[in-house]
């Protein structure tokens, strides 16, 4: 269980910041704006970058790709299945009106389910995840640019 702790930690306070920024979206009546789901990238970002960071300082010197890209993808999907479930039930239980208020500008001969707008919150959570996942192993791998790796290439 120690292993995933990391990743469950970090998913549920980027989860957490999730919700909390939707909220207080709504307070203002913004959360049916498309646009401002922007930010969420931006709360995904950050919480990635310090659960990569933190796996990184705890493995020391052994630090693998493998286990930092998982590490990362983990931490991703769990926030993203906490923020779906969460978006679930807030527009089914809780506000029941918010998706009609939310699909009202696009609407038009498409029957639109909750269904299907919790298909998209989720995948668009994941390919988040994935690319911000790539993107940040790239800065948290080992180089090669050594002087032991040199003697690894062709023009040696």
């Amino acid at each position: 269980m120690k292993k995933f702790s990391i990743p469950i930690k970090y998913g549920i306070a980027i989860a957490a910041g999730l919700i909390a920024y939707f909220l207080v979206l709504s307070l203002f009546g913004a959360h049916r704006n498309p646009v401002f789901s922007l930010f969420n990238g931006v709360i995904m970002a950050f919480g990635m970058y310090e659960a990569i960071k933190k796996y990184r300082l705890k493995s020391g010197t052994k630090f693998k790709y493998q286990k930092g890209f998982m590490t990362g993808l983990l931490t991703g999907f769990n926030a993203t299945i906490i923020f779906t479930i969460f978006f679930g039930l807030y527009s089914t239980e809780w506000n029941p009106d918010f998706l009609n208020e939310l699909l009202s500008m696009w609407r038009s001969d498409y029957d639109t389910s909750v269904g299907l707008i919790l298909f998209v919150v989720a995948i668009m959570g994941f390919a988040t995840s994935f690319i911000l996942t790539l993107a940040y192993m790239q800065l948290f791998k080992d180089s090669w640019n050594t002087k032991d790796a040199k003697k690894h290439t062709l023009g040696n």
